[in-house]
């Protein structure tokens, strides 16, 4: 079981994976059954300049939709692109959300997401209809989207941002990610870091806390 550093202070959570329950496969799936593409064709597609732009705010939706039907070599319309791209947003485990927001008793607590503005509308009203109405800012000390502040994990910069916004130690913080690259980019920043692979793992750490 994972041990939390002695010194601890604060706590930066990923959204997706980690608070939020996350399946991407199922937008790669959803476009190919629109499109009628192989998986592979789709996934290739995934990785265009196009969807950094999106998490890094420099496109709005109508102009990340108009680039996917570009990219895909489609008219689809802006519901079906929506709901396609929503498709990896899966539940809200309500318990989860209370442990988590129940931590902000010890520790400065935060989210630290990749997101996108349609993501962000998607999964803002999941919160809503979970938390009887609070926003996820109501659980945490500030929640920090990447295509608000114009910054993306793995790069440093967004979490120089978030430390120094708050006057955090990266000794005493701890960054808990699913996503590999970026514990690495983290653990370079000095930071505390732990991969979550299973998110269960969360209740048996924070369960006593």
């Amino acid at each position: 079981m994972k041990l939390l550093p002695k010194n601890l202070e604060a706590i930066i959570f990923d959204l997706g994976g980690v608070v939020l329950n996350l399946n991407p496969q199922k937008t790669i799936e959803s476009f190919a059954q629109l499109t009628g593409h192989p998986v592979e064709k789709v996934i290739k597609a995934s990785n265009h300049e196009l969807f950094k732009q999106f998490e890094k705010g420099l496109i709005d939706s109508s102009t990340f939709r108009r680039g996917l039907n570009q990219l895909l070599g489609t008219t689809l319309s802006d519901e079906a692109l929506d709901n396609a791209w929503n498709a990896m947003l899966l539940d809200l485990p309500k318990d989860r959300l209370q442990l988590l927001g129940g931590l902000s008793n010890r520790f400065k607590t935060f989210v630290l997401s990749n997101t996108n503005e349609i993501h962000v509308t998607a999964f803002e009203e999941t919160v809503r209809q979970v938390a009887e109405g609070n926003p996820i800012d109501a659980y945490f000390y500030k929640v920090y989207y990447s295509n608000k502040v114009g910054m993306r994990k793995p790069d440093a910069e967004i979490f120089e941002l978030v430390m120094h916004e708050n006057s955090l130690h990266p000794s005493k913080t701890l960054f808990i990610d699913d996503t590999l690259e970026h514990i690495e980019s983290a653990k370079q920043l000095g930071l505390h870091t732990w991969h979550l692979t299973d998110q269960e793992e969360l209740f048996a750490v924070f369960g006593n806390e």
